[in-house]
Order: structure tokens, then sequence, then C-alpha cells
């Protein structure tokens, strides 16, 4: 006996993953989480020095630690400012608000 199915091509692992996210729903969700593997380069280096971006909830809420009051206080003041800036970056725009949390 023969197989008579035509042969294709193996996808190659990114496709097969991106095809995978794609059919579980979960694409939209890593897209938005890429603020959190680009952070530093989204907001420059001194902001990222004093920062650790945690989570990034369905709702468009960013959670990030902070590492002194006087730099949370700063950060709330440009919150406006760096979610423009974030939702300009490359990728799907989820950033609504940020969140500052003291890093203990």
């Amino acid at each position: 006996m023969s197989d008579e199915r035509p042969k294709s091509k193996p996808s190659s692992i990114g496709d097969a993953l991106a095809s995978f996210l794609k059919e579980s729903g979960l694409d939209g969700r890593v897209g938005r989480a890429r603020v959190l593997v680009e952070w530093h380069t989204i907001v420059g280096a001194q902001i990222a020095g004093v920062t650790a971006p945690r989570m990034l909830t369905d709702d468009g809420t960013l959670f990030v630690g902070v590492k002194t009051h006087g730099w949370m206080q700063e950060l709330s003041m440009m919150e406006r400012t760096l979610v423009a800036k974030i939702n300009a970056h490359p990728g799907p725009a989820a950033v609504k608000r940020i969140r500052w949390e003291l890093i203990r």
C-alpha cells in the first residue's frame, strides 16, 4: 500500500509556534507581554535602572516595581508620557495605566 497524500514542506518551529498561539487564543497575550521584555529599550537605561516591570493585566494595567519613593513620585508624574511611549513602540498597544509598587 502506498500513501497517496501529497507531501508538504515541513513548517519552521517559529511558524508552528505562531500557528499554535493563534489557534489557542494566546497570541494577543504574548504580544501584549512584549513590554516586559522590551522595557529597557522602551523607557531607556535611566528609568530601567530603577524599575522592574512585573505584570501586564488583561485590562491594560502594567505593574512596575520601583526602587525608591522619590522615583515612584517622579514616574507617577510621567505616567501619561510613559504610557504613550510604550504604546507607540511597535507591536500591540496594550497599556492603559501603570501602577507603581515599591520594591522591597
